[in-house]
Order: structure tokens, then sequence, then C-alpha cells
């Protein structure tokens, strides 16, 4: 016992030594750190200088500098980005479901400008451009190798100009499509009966999407004597939006329980979103219909309704955004603001959804089988630099992949009568609803 206390002495002082030691070490590497990023600022500093005094024409700081922060974010993700005041002000409108352009949902690939998905009613679609087009020219003047923000800019103009846009296609050379720029205020939500069966097109989720769809089920109940067989609700095409709508959407067809949740950085950060309870068209059978060029909010209701067990889901493979972007104001917006991925959003059932897509239960093609199974979908992961799914691991080591049975139309088939819509039909009509739902939930 006469050693106790001299021992608790020594290993007290080791301790303190040792933190003391390890304090410092800390001190010294996050000093470091710093230091390397000052001295990498100072290395910004030079070249922005260097360019502005010896570039072979002069250039604009403010040009320079948002083509900075841009590189710096894209290298991060497809999603993320500096948006000037201008452009902020743009955002705005665009979101509220009303602004000036050729409506049609981009991304950047490769240096090049490709169409996500045009949207319906807008002199996009009216013109035939198709999902995976690649635009390269603007009026006979080049974009590619511009900034994707720039390359926005220049499709938008003031209502009325005429405008012609070289688009690529694959296996098919080169053409030239003019267009009108229009005030596009897309009718986000469509409605009619289709052969009996309730019909629902959402185009795409803004600040409208849910007011809008109140108004079409409403005419959908008066149009069948409150007597609905089935409803589709069509998300083919339809690249997202808001968050929230995507909620409020899922919500109309829910009784409560989870729509979705969001996962960030830090454990804090996971949000769960639920929908309200006293869902619409209670017992009416559903089908949803998607295909490559269903993205972001399109897959949280697909994925809402999928895991609840509420629809069935039709269609090919959904796009896979499966990240949510922030947008950030700098200084209240008058130094613009910053779009920044700041989670990944998650099913019910809490699948990632991150690059490999919502999977339909019944998968259903749109065009005719070519014997390659090349049915041209588009993926978030094709983009350079998304962002990889942390799930898809687990998933390799834990199952083995099972490929699933496309249904294609029939050769005879006219492709232009849609056959996944006919397809959708036939499965409310026939009474293999309940069993096919039934198989899907497993």
């Amino acid at each position: 016992m006469k050693y106790f206390l001299p021992t608790i002495g020594i290993v007290a002082a080791s301790a303190l030594f040792a933190f003391s030691t390890s304090s410092e070490r800390a001190i010294a590497v996050e000093k470091s750190s710093q230091e390397k990023t000052f001295e990498q600022l100072d290395l910004f500093a030079d070249v922005l200088a260097r360019v502005r005094n010896d570039y072979v024409v002069p250039v604009d700081n403010a040009d320079l500098i948002d083509d900075a922060l841009n590189g710096m974010l894209q290298g991060l993700d497809p999603h993320s980005s500096y948006i000037n005041p201008d452009r902020f002000s743009d955002l705005q409108i665009s979101t509220s479901g009303e602004y000036g352009g050729l409506g049609m949902e981009v991304t950047m690939e490769d240096g090049a400008v490709k169409v996500v998905a045009p949207i319906d009613e807008t002199p996009a679609k009216k013109a035939g451009i198709l999902s995976g087009d690649y635009l390269t020219a603007i009026d006979g003047e080049s974009i590619l190798g511009l900034g994707l923000n720039d390359a926005v800019d220049r499709l938008r103009g003031k209502p009325g100009e005429p405008i012609t846009i070289t688009v690529i296609r694959k296996g098919e050379d080169p053409m030239d499509i003019e267009m009108v720029r229009e005030v596009i205020k897309p009718l986000v939500v469509r409605h009619r009966i289709e052969d009996g069966v309730g019909y629902l097109r959402i185009s795409q989720f803004n600040e409208k999407t849910s007011g809008s769809l109140d108004k079409a089920i409403k005419a959908i109940l008066s149009e069948t004597n409150k007597k609905v067989p089935g409803l589709i609700i069509d998300l083919r095409g339809n690249p997202g939006g808001l968050l929230e709508q995507s909620i409020k959407v899922s919500s109309t067809f829910l009784d409560g329980g989870e729509v979705v949740s969001t996962r960030g950085r830090h454990a804090q950060d996971t949000e769960r979103y639920n929908a309200k309870r006293g869902e619409r068209l209670k017992d009416v059978p559903i089908i949803v219909l998607i295909d490559g060029a269903s993205a972001s909010a399109s897959e949280i209701v697909a994925g809402a309704l999928q895991d609840r067990g509420r629809a069935l889901i039709v269609g090919l493979t959904s796009f896979g955004k499966g990240s949510v972007q922030s947008v950030i104001p700098l200084r209240n917006g008058r130094d613009g603001a910053l779009r920044l991925t700041t989670a990944r959003y998650y099913t019910p059932a809490g699948r990632s959804i991150q690059g490999t897509g919502i999977t339909p239960d019944i998968a259903i093609s749109y065009a005719h089988d070519d014997g390659k199974g090349n049915i041209g979908r588009i993926s978030e992961s094709d983009l350079p630099n998304s962002i990889k799914n942390e799930q898809a691991k687990l998933k390799a080591e834990s199952e083995e992949e099972i490929e699933q049975t496309v249904e294609y139309p029939p050769k005879d088939f006219d492709v232009e009568n849609d056959f996944q819509l006919k397809r959708a039909v036939e499965i409310l009509k026939n009474g293999s609803y309940k069993t096919l739902l039934a198989e899907a939930k497993g």
C-alpha cells in the first residue's frame, strides 16, 4: 500500500504529459492545416492576378471568381454550384412555377450540356427534345466547354425570341432544332379519364404542384361520380423539384407514417418527414409510372408509395438522384447563393436510391426489344463526380443481384400508343392488381 499514492502520482503525471503532448500535437496539426490553406489561398490570388494582368484579352474579375467557385463546387458533385445574384433571382422565379425559357432540365457531362428531361407543354417538349440529348450550340455558336450556368443563361431570353439549338442524339446525325422562347408556365398536374381509369400526370414539383393535384383529384371524382376504379400517377420524365412538394404529394395518398428521411454528415442532421393523416382516394388501387428520367422528388414519391405498399410501381428504373441540395443565400442573397449537397435521402424502408434509382415492381419498356437489352437509361451514376451509394457494397455482399425481366411491346405495337400506360390500365382492370401488389410486398 505504501507504493499506491506515488504510483497514482506517476500515472497522473504521465497522463498529463501525454495529454499535453497530444494536445500540442493536435494544435500543431491544426496550425499546419491552416497554414497550408492560407498558402493555397495565396496561390489562388497569385493566379487570379496573373490572369487579370497577362491574359491575351481583358477579363472580368467577377466572371473569374464565379467560374472558380463553380469549379470548386462542381468538383464535389454534379449538383453543387455557386449562384450569382442574377441567377439566384431567376431560381426563385423558376421554383415559384413561372419563368422565361425553353422548359427543360439539364445537367453537365464531359463539357457538354445534357438534357435530363423536357417539361410538358413547353417549347422543348413540343420541339421533340428528348432525355439524353446533348446540346452543343446555340444559334450556331458552340457552347461546348461552357459552364452550366452560362449555358442556361444563353438558353433563356425574352419571350417570343427565336432560338436554334444544335442537338446530338445517339445514333443520329447532329440536327438543328428551332424553337421560340416562351414564359414557362408549366401545367404541372394534368388529369383525364383513361379507359375508365383515373389518370394524373405530374410533370414537375414546384410551389404549385400540391394545389394543382388537389384540383385534379376533385375533377376526377366529379367526372367518375366519386367511383374511381383505379388511379395512374404518371411521373415519367419528371425531373423533380422541391422536397416539400414531394412530401405533400406523397401525403395525399398515405394515412400518416414516414414519407422520406434525410441524413447528412452528422447524426444530428437526420430528419424524418411524415405524411399527414387522412389520405385521399383510400382503397383505390394506384399504379405509379416511372422511367429513367424520373428523378429526385419523383423518386421520393415512388419510393414512399412503394415501401408503404400503397402503389404498384410500373415502368423502368428511375434516374437515381438521391441527394438533397440546400440553397444557402449569401448575405441575404446580395452575393447570390450557394447550392450545396447537404444530405442523402432514404425511402421509408431505409433505402438510398443514390445512383441506383427506384426499381419498378413490374418492369415494362416503352420501346421494342432491340435484342441487347439496351433501353437507353441515363443514370445519376453516369454523371461526373456523382456521389456514390454507400449501401451498394452492402447490397452486393448480402444478396445476389436478381436480373429483372423486362416486358417489351409486341413487334406490331405502335410505340406512339404508349405501351406502359396501356399495360397499367390493363392491370387495374383485369383483376391482377391485388395479386401483383402482394407479390411486390414479398
